[in-house]
């Protein structure tokens, strides 16, 4: 099947990644998961405007410099990064043919964000996730998420409930 992205030098992108049969490797493994991050960017820059990480995936929203668009690739970079090092999942014969290892989903979603309003929903939907998925109550009680920072901003009121109106955004 062949997947038709749409790259956009300098855009901002929401992603969200998925570990293999949905194992809950991500908090377990944090650290390697930023250090993955930040090998990455220092060879190929971008900048994490909002990030939360589960057990079993993680939502961000990158904005990518001017004149790069190849989000693929930093992907790839990064999900080898963390896969380093770990145990091999289950693995098929196509896994096999691939070298992948069996702990990430092959693919990730990506949606390129539109304007300031598609922007302000996938900000919620990534710091509501939590709460959504029943870790927490609040979004602000989870440690794992970008949510402190975006207060830190002014971008949100602490510890106010962030509104769960969220159809169509997320594709978990």
């Amino acid at each position: 099947m062949q997947y038709r992205r749409f790259y956009q030098p300098g855009a901002r992108y929401f992603f969200t990644v998925v570990t293999a049969s949905r194992k809950p490797l991500l908090i377990d493994h944090i650290e390697r998961l930023r250090a993955a991050f930040k090998q990455c960017i220092a060879r190929y820059p971008f900048e994490i405007e909002a990030m939360v990480v589960l057990p079993d995936h993680l939502h961000t929203i990158w904005r990518l410099p001017e004149g790069d668009a190849d989000f693929s690739k930093r992907w790839m970079v990064i999900k080898r990064n963390f896969s380093s090092g770990l145990l091999q999942g289950t693995l098929s014969a196509s896994k096999l043919k691939k070298r992948e290892k069996g702990i990430w989903q092959r693919r990730f979603w990506e949606h390129c964000i539109r304007n300031e309003d598609d922007w302000r929903k996938h900000m919620d939907y990534i710091h509501f996730n939590p709460v959504k998925h029943g870790y927490t109550e609040m979004p602000g009680d989870w440690q794992y998420s970008s949510y402190q920072k975006a207060v830190d901003k002014g971008w949100y009121e602490p510890n106010v409930p962030i509104k769960d109106d969220f159809k169509g955004i997320g594709h978990e």
